[in-house]
């Protein structure tokens, strides 16, 4: 609820692992509410949202050590290069020895290695949002919550999108995505729900929901 409106009705939404669960629907229809619900960062009024079958909270460990969250809003540090940037977020989430790896192999799948010594507010609009992506990459993860990915890519940079993420799908990782674009939807969605004023209006296989009227 915000304030005497109810901004999603109620939803039983499971995800497991290699799966991937495609929010579809206007601005405004809850995508953004439930994504915000299933990482801990809002508490329902209702219902109870669990991560291997124990409640989940904003303040739970679990919520940083196994949840990575790419929202709408754009957050990174202005004064550190692209890589120095990955290089903190991946040590302060426990990588270790592994940090250098994971940085330089986050640079490459998301295409801005030949920006790794730049300072962030220099990249284009598309790139930070792969830097954006990066951030998430180099990070533990059993669930990736992603709204609008692809936000500020243009058609070629969604194809590369959708291969990012079925390539975190057969690695294991379970993926809940909140998206306008129907054919991101198509390449990587195992299920697909479609919201509209809060409710789901429709739920079932892309091929099935995606041939009806989503609108």
């Amino acid at each position: 609820m915000y304030g005497e409106r109810q901004a999603l009705e109620p939803v039983d939404l499971s995800l497991r692992a290699r799966k991937c669960v495609v929010l579809l629907g206007a601005n405004g229809s809850g995508k953004s509410t439930l994504l915000r619900i299933a990482c801990g960062r809002d508490t329902p009024t209702e219902g109870t949202v669990r991560l291997g079958g124990v409640p989940l909270t904003e303040e739970d460990v679990r919520t940083r050590t196994q949840i990575g969250v790419v929202a709408d809003s754009v957050g990174y540090y202005p004064d550190l290069t692209v890589r120095e940037h990955l290089h903190l977020v991946a040590v302060a989430h426990g990588a270790g020895a592994e940090a250098d790896g994971m940085v330089e192999s986050a640079l490459v799948d998301c295409r801005l290695d030949d920006h790794a010594d730049a300072l962030p507010g220099s990249l284009s609009s598309g790139q930070t949002q792969a830097l954006l992506l990066a951030s998430v990459l180099v990070r533990p993860r059993k669930l990736l919550v992603l709204d609008e990915p692809e936000q500020r890519l243009d058609p070629f940079a969604r194809d590369w999108l959708a291969g990012v993420l079925t390539a975190e799908k057969k690695a294991g990782t379970a993926l809940l995505v909140a998206t306008h674009h129907t054919d991101l939807a198509a390449a990587v969605a195992d299920r697909v729900l479609v919201l509209r004023e809060g409710q789901v209006v429709a739920d079932g296989k892309p091929d099935e929901v995606l041939a009806g009227d989503i609108a």
